[in-house]
């Protein structure tokens, strides 16, 4: 994190005010400490926050190819994708950096999608407490430690059945399956074959694609 924004943000948190959530989107029995999720809120637009084990983590915006990777990762998964109005195979709901209400936990995924029978309605409140079937990280040197350790950790305590690695600079996927509470790597993919990643095996996906300028 930088000095700049890490003495900002513990200002705000030693200072902050416990009081109700504006709009409603955390109910009295809501397990996130309100202070440090009212710090989060605080926070300006270009970093990123999380609330992980009780402690408020900031990260910088990813850089542009970090961003270009997700957005192509999600072309190269259209069927899933579908339209709004649509189903794709199996019936999934994607979502680009959800904010994740998991426990005491406020977590955000690059990429997240749910079957749509386990989110059959879109919520309308900001932090969503169902936990996802499948996520992707996009790895960057600001955050893969976070991503690869705690958030990991998070994840799987939650229950996510599916979790994705993605290094553009690497130009490398890692696919993890949730067995028994721990995560199994079940491949490892890299430079620019075809490949069929679970949960989503039906779709034919071409890796180069991730990778181009």
């Amino acid at each position: 994190m930088n000095e700049d924004i890490q003495h900002e943000v513990r200002g705000r948190v030693a200072r902050v005010v416990v009081e109700s959530h504006p709009g409603g989107d955390m109910s009295d029995e809501s397990p996130i400490d309100r202070s440090l999720y009212r710090a989060l809120e605080e926070l300006p637009e270009h970093v990123v926050g999380e609330i992980i084990d009780g402690e408020l983590h900031v990260s910088p915006r990813p850089h542009p190819d970090h961003a270009i990777a997700a957005l192509k990762l999600i072309l190269e998964l259209g069927p899933y994708v579908g339209r709004p109005n649509l189903r794709g195979p199996g019936g999934w709901v994607f979502m680009p950096e959800p904010e994740l209400h998991l426990g005491t936990n406020v977590l955000v995924p690059d990429l997240a999608a749910w079957r749509r029978e386990h989110l059959s309605e879109i919520p309308r409140v900001v932090g969503i407490t169902t936990a996802p079937d499948w996520l992707c990280e996009v790895l960057s040197p600001s955050t893969k430690a976070r991503d690869r350790g705690a958030k990991m950790n998070m994840y799987a305590r939650a229950g996510v059945r599916h979790l994705w690695l993605l290094d553009p600079r690497q130009q490398r996927l890692e696919v993890y399956r949730l067995e028994a509470g721990r995560w199994i790597l079940c491949a490892t993919y890299t430079g620019t074959i075809d490949v069929r990643a679970e949960p989503f095996t039906a779709q034919n996906m071409n890796l180069g694609s991730l990778w181009e300028p």
